[in-house]
């Protein structure tokens, strides 16, 4: 996930901040909707950033 394209970095940066905006919202009681923990919100977009990299040509590339 974090040894990808700047493309993916980017978009794994972006989610990673989303993430981070919405627990901080969390932490201060503006938007508390949700029950999930840090944790399983951190595996599951390494998952998906994963899952983007894996099918990146760019970052195919640069396995290569």
């Amino acid at each position: 996930m974090m040894g990808g394209c700047t493309k993916c970095q980017k978009i794994c940066g972006i989610l990673m901040l989303l993430a981070g905006i919405a627990f901080l919202l969390q932490n201060l009681n503006i938007w508390n909707f949700w029950n999930l923990n840090w944790w399983t919100v951190a595996f599951l977009l390494m998952g998906i950033g994963g899952i983007a990299s894996a099918n990146c040509k760019d970052c195919q590339k640069m396995c290569k």
